[in-house]
């Protein structure tokens, strides 16, 4: 059972980093002037946006490993 959870978690959070991704190239392909206006700090909303899908994807693994890691210590020691 706790095999199929972590599996679902990972689907989820996996779903939400590619609609997040889907967005940037979509943007890219579609709207590019959008990507280079200027967004904060002298960096156009391509920059900040790249950055922050990869900041997004360290905070959706670390989520993921405290939620598979809570899972587990609830188990009994003997459970296989």
């Amino acid at each position: 059972m706790k095999h199929s959870s972590n599996a679902r978690l990972g689907l989820i959070l996996f779903a939400v980093y590619a609609a997040l991704y889907a967005g940037f190239v979509l943007l890219s392909a579609l709207a590019a002037d959008v990507m280079q206006r200027p967004a904060m700090a002298g960096l156009n909303v391509a920059v900040v946006y790249g950055f922050g899908l990869i900041i997004t994807a360290v905070v959706l693994a670390l989520i993921y490993g405290v939620m598979c890691r809570e899972e587990r210590a609830d188990e009994p020691e003997d459970a296989a």
